[in-house]
């Protein structure tokens, strides 16, 4: 063999190695951002479901300070204990949603952003800082709880998760509300 085909085949082992190197280095690369990706997913379905859940223990907390006070329902512990659980409902809602701020995308923000100012509302008139009828707390809940749906497709959009949670398929539902006594309804 002569010294030229020596140096073809030495030239051909080394673009090889090379290309065998960079192929490798790509490939190494796209696995860690495939898992980077992965694992903020991951989180971002975690904050997002811990923030629905938190929102709506916010409500029934809302709720249950509301209720007895309305004369909707009985309920023996006191008001100030039921306004401690909202008080706590709320750092856990705050927190929560604090999660979504640092993960979230743009849209899921806004959509959180949104309910979460129904959500006051909703506390609000529980604890009498503003007033409302009977029709009017529960319009409230019904826009908070299309506002979750609306937070969850903003969600499903922001994780690129096929399909919606409303729709055709899925029709409007309305909320399990007891019958207003006939004397509040007016």
């Amino acid at each position: 063999m002569g010294a030229g085909e020596q140096l073809v085949t030495v030239g051909a082992v080394l673009i090889g190695a090379l290309s065998t190197h960079v192929t490798n280095h790509l490939m190494e690369r796209s696995r860690n951002r495939y898992q980077l990706l992965t694992r903020w997913d991951d989180k971002k379905v975690e904050a997002y479901g811990g923030y629905v859940d938190a929102a709506r223990l916010r409500i029934a907390a809302a709720g249950r300070v509301y209720e007895p006070r309305e004369g909707l329902r009985e309920e023996h512990r006191p008001e100030e204990e039921l306004r401690d659980e909202l008080t706590e409902a709320n750092r856990r809602w705050g927190s929560a949603f604090e999660r979504v701020m640092l993960l979230g995308g743009d849209d899921t923000i806004e959509a959180g952003h949104e309910l979460n100012a129904v959500i006051a509302e909703i506390e609000w008139q529980a604890t009498g800082r503003i007033t409302g009828t009977l029709p009017e707390w529960r319009e409230r809940h019904r826009t908070a709880f299309r506002l979750i749906n609306a937070f969850h497709e903003a969600a499903r959009a922001d994780l690129g998760i096929q399909g919606n949670v409303t729709g055709e398929k899925h029709p409007q539902r309305d909320l399990l509300l007891p019958e207003a006594p006939r004397a509040q309804e007016s």
